[in-house]
């Protein structure tokens, strides 16, 4: 059971600080040998990159990986480093290519210390350095509808900044802010569950229901969908004879649609001539198929989700499919 649950850990890339830790502590040790023997240098390298393959929230992993890249000499490696600190962060990593004419070598750590200082890892540390004003936390908003978090580790990075919004009261931005992250990523189930607990919470049970569904959808271990129901159930034979239904399928409809206009870059509801071009297409799949051949597999899902619940032939496999590729 354990050897499973780390086989999901992995394969989700969510952080495992132990691991992290440890591996940091080869890299260190095996730094510190290397004037007695070169060849230490190349298993500190290698303990460094699992350090930060484990745990990506801890700004020492990167600074130790980049000492090594340092004493490697390798600049390439740490633009290659800051790239990828990049896109964790949320951010533009293309931006790197204006700096073409600086030497990484010289300048790469005062730029990784800027964008931890920026941007911390750390979900706390994050939080209050966001919530002293107003204007830093509606920088924020503004900035994470403009992002691109498809990265795994990038949706799980602000998936946990958004719970610190959450438990600070914020529960409207929070659900707001949340579907931004999950139409990116709809595979990350504990964004999905911990919303769907919110709206729970807040009475609005075909909402949590919903968002329990794309939970239990992408990890059906969970079961979150069925203990919801249970619940439900249990309350209304207390109060009524009928029990608790799932939410209409009109309503499920309106969900999705709304999940795949978020998962559209720069746009807002979907458009009327969208749904137009898809009731005039000779083969209903046939957007799904566009989409998905595009890469654009979040979108892609939510729409052969919204199919077949509106009962296109063909459209619940179509979408199972793209899951697995999501995961």
């Amino acid at each position: 059971m354990a050897e499973k649950t780390d086989d999901m850990s992995a394969r989700l890339q969510h952080p495992r600080r132990s691991l992290g830790n440890r591996h940091r502590s080869q890299a260190e040790k095996f730094l510190s040998l290397t004037s007695a023997d070169p060849q230490n240098l190349d298993w500190a390298e290698q303990s460094a990159r699992q350090a930060v393959l484990h745990d990506f929230t801890n700004p020492q992993n990167w600074r130790t990986l980049v000492q090594v890249k340092l004493k490697l000499g390798d600049e390439s490696g740490i633009r290659a480093v800051l790239n990828e600190l990049f896109t964790i962060l949320g951010r533009d990593a293309e931006a790197l290519s204006q700096l073409d004419g600086i030497s990484m070598v010289h300048s790469g750590p005062a730029i990784l210390e800027a964008s931890l200082a920026a941007d911390p890892l750390d979900a706390d540390e994050w939080w209050v350095s966001t919530s002293g004003s107003e204007e830093e936390f509606g920088g924020f908003v503004e900035r994470l509808g403009k992002l691109d978090l498809t990265d795994p580790r990038a949706n799980v990075l602000f998936s946990r900044r958004l719970e610190r919004v959450r438990d600070s009261g914020r529960e409207d931005e929070y659900l707001e802010l949340s579907r931004i992250i999950l139409a990116q990523r709809p595979s990350n189930h504990e964004a999905w569950t911990e919303l769907g607990r919110m709206h729970e919470r807040r009475g609005e049970f075909d909402q949590a229901w919903m968002c329990y569904d794309q939970a239990q959808t992408h990890f059906p271990e969970i079961e979150v969908r069925d203990r919801f129901k249970d619940r439900m159930e249990s309350k209304m034979d207390g109060l009524e004879s009928q029990p608790w239904k799932e939410p209409e399928v009109n309503n499920r409809i309106d969900f999705l649609r709304r999940m795949q206009s978020l998962a559209m870059p720069d746009l807002g509801d979907v458009s009327d001539e969208e749904d137009i071009e898809e009731e005039e297409v000779t083969d209903p799949l046939e957007q799904v198929h566009l989409l998905h051949a595009e890469g654009r597999l979040s979108e892609a899902f939510f729409l052969a989700r919204r199919m077949a619940a509106e009962g296109v032939q063909g459209a619940f496999d179509l979408a199972e499919t793209i899951k697995e590729e999501l995961a």
